[in-house]
Formats: structure tokens, C-alpha cells, sequence
């Protein structure tokens, strides 16, 4: 999951029919920089969660791109995931990472809070996530990240940043600006117009010329 460029971090749809999906996946992995794939899947019991792992999994790990599970460890560990997204009210950073093991991607919710980072990035967080920084359909978001944030996280600390929440085409460039390493995008690359793969080459144009104006 590095790059000199901020990457896509794509996070599935709430709610998802399995076998049209993989395609839509397999495509907008194709068409650009996608470091990530997030399986989040809030209201799927453990035997759908595991069903998606057999289908999503190989295709996102052939394409030498992580496959990260939400809130799981243990069945992040148990399919194969190459780690987990823990968010404040899910677990502690230390329980699940003994149970992925130390090989294993984990990263953390910090919401708009640099010292829930800190904390996360002293215990050893692979990332720490950011947001919302723009309103968004997918979840409720009891809190709002301010760009400020990003930029001192940046200048203070190598622990990767990831921003979150409404991120769109339109609205992407101040959160490279800011330097972000990373953009997790929801609906907007999957509800896009032209389709997730026309969504993903439109974000790499915006990531490629917001970095150039740096």
C-alpha cells in the first residue's frame, strides 16, 4: 500500500448482488490505482461476510491490491484477508492485532481526533482514517474532519493517512492537497455515472494533477 501518489482505497457498497459486483470490482481495480479494496458489509451475517471473502477476495489479491475486512479480525484472519479496519467502537487496535498477527494491514477510525491517532499510530497502526470530511448517504456521520487535520497529521508523523466520507470526484483535490495517502471511496465510484472504472481513471486525474500543484 505504498506509492508516491495518493492511492483509491475503495470500500464496497452497503448492500451488494455478489456475482454483478465482482465484475464491477475486477473493473475499477483495472482501471487505475486502487491500493485497497474494503469489504464492509455492517448487516451481513458471518456466512455472507465469508461467501463475499471466497468470491471478492482472489480477485482483488491477484491484482497485488490489499483485501481488508471491516470490523472482523477474526474472520479477517480466517479468510485470508490481508488485514482489518477497526473503528473506535469495534475493539481495541491490540486485540486485533493478535489476532491477525503481525503481518496483517490494521488500521483505525480516528474520526477528527489527532490524539486517537497518535495513540493508534504509537501502538502500531499500518493507517489511521480520517472523517467524514464530506456528507455522505453511506453512513450516518456523527463526526466532521476538518482538512487542518490531515495537514498536521502529515507534517508531524509517516503513519499513513486515510480520508473518508463523501469523497467524490469534485471534491477530492483539497484532501490531496492536504496529503492524504490514501481516499476511500464509497459511492463515489460506485454510483458514478460512467461506470466504476471511468470513475476510478477521473480520480487518478485528479490525485495526478492536485500532486502536481504541490
Amino acid at each position: 500500500m505504498t506509492d508516491p501518489l495518493c492511492q483509491l482505497y475503495l470500500i464496497t457498497p452497503p448492500k451488494f448482488e455478489l456475482v454483478s459486483f465482482a465484475d464491477k470490482l475486477a473493473e475499477a481495480i483495472d482501471a487505475g490505482n486502487v491500493a485497497c479494496v474494503q469489504l464492509r458489509l455492517k448487516e451481513a451475517s458471518d456466512s455472507e461476510i465469508m461467501e463475499a471473502c471466497d468470491v471478492l477476495r482472489p480477485i482483488v489479491q491477484e491484482r497485488e491490491v490489499a483485501f481488508i475486512l471491516n470490523d472482523n479480525p477474526r474472520l479477517a484472519a480466517k479468510m485470508g484477508c490481508d488485514g482489518v479496519h477497526i473503528g473506535q467502537e469495534d475493539g481495541s487496535y491490540e486485540k486485533a492485532r493478535d489476532i491477525v498477527g503481525d503481518d496483517a494491514i490494521v488500521g483505525v477510525t480516528c474520526h477528527n481526533s489527532r490524539d486517537l491517532a497518535f495513540e493508534a499510530g504509537e501502538l502500531g497502526a499500518d493507517y489511521v482514517a480520517f472523517g467524514a470530511f464530506f456528507p455522505t448517504q453511506t453512513k450516518e456521520a456523527k463526526h466532521q474532519a476538518e482538512l487542518e487535520t490531515l495537514k498536521a497529521w502529515n507534517m508531524m508523523t509517516t503513519v499513513p493517512s486515510v480520508a473518508i466520507g463523501g469523497i467524490t470526484v469534485e471534491n477530492c483535490t483539497p484532501l490531496v492537497e492536504a496529503g492524504a495517502d490514501f481516499l476511500a471511496v464509497v459511492a463515489g465510484v460506485w454510483d458514478y455515472p460512467e461506470g466504476p472504472g471511468e470513475a476510478v481513471r477521473a480520480f487518478d486525474n485528479k490525485i495526478r494533477e492536485a500532486t502536481i500543484s504541490l
